[in-house]
């Protein structure tokens, strides 16, 4: 299936779960992350704030606070993704495409996610192929690092297919994690 039909296909079909479905399946799979080692591990984690019924995160930022983590979300700037830090949920406001992002803040408090990164994504499929929105956002960013975080997609199940369409520069992601599953993918499949 083509990229385009397939993105279609999935924000379709994300667009009308309903709000009980939604918050289920978002509690399920933050606690299946949540049990992951590299996230008990990780000092530093980068999150994202859902869109059109992207699974949520307020669970993980919430567990990685209380253990002390570090927690960054992305600012769309100008054609590309900075990260900053912050330490409650309110610090996040509308910013680019309606997406809560961290209100602007000084050069210096940008950083690098070193230890994970939670990757949205429309669609994921078995050996860690991601389809995003179709902006480029996240590959750009990704490309651009010099030591890659582990990469987790977290994603209702019905997103994760047996495959998606991939190029040879797309950067794979380390795990997939769904409601219903975890996938971790072979070290050898991610390059």
């Amino acid at each position: 299936m083509p990229k385009r039909t397939l993105r279609s296909s999935m924000l379709a079909r994300r667009r009308s779960l309903g709000a009980d479905l939604w918050q289920s399946a978002s509690r399920a799979a933050q606690q299946r992350l949540q049990m992951l080692g590299p996230f008990q591990q990780a000092s530093r984690i980068a999150l994202y704030a859902p869109l059109m019924n992207e699974l949520d995160t307020a669970v993980l930022f919430a567990a990685a606070r209380q253990a002390g983590k570090q927690v960054l979300y992305p600012l769309v700037c100008d054609s590309r993704l900075a990260f900053h830090e912050i330490t409650a949920l309110e610090q996040l406001g509308r910013g680019s495409f309606g997406i809560l992002e961290p209100c602007p803040v000084s050069a210096g408090q940008v950083h690098e996610p070193t230890d994970l990164m939670v990757v949205p994504g429309v669609a994921f499929d078995l050996r860690g192929h991601r389809i995003g929105f179709g902006k480029g956002y996240y590959d750009r960013y990704l490309a651009g690092l010099k030591q890659l975080p582990i990469l987790v997609g977290l994603c209702h199940d019905f997103q994760l297919c047996d495959e998606v369409p991939a190029e040879g520069h797309d950067i794979r992601m380390d795990y997939v994690v769904t409601e219903c599953r975890v996938v971790q993918v072979a070290v050898t499949d991610r390059v």
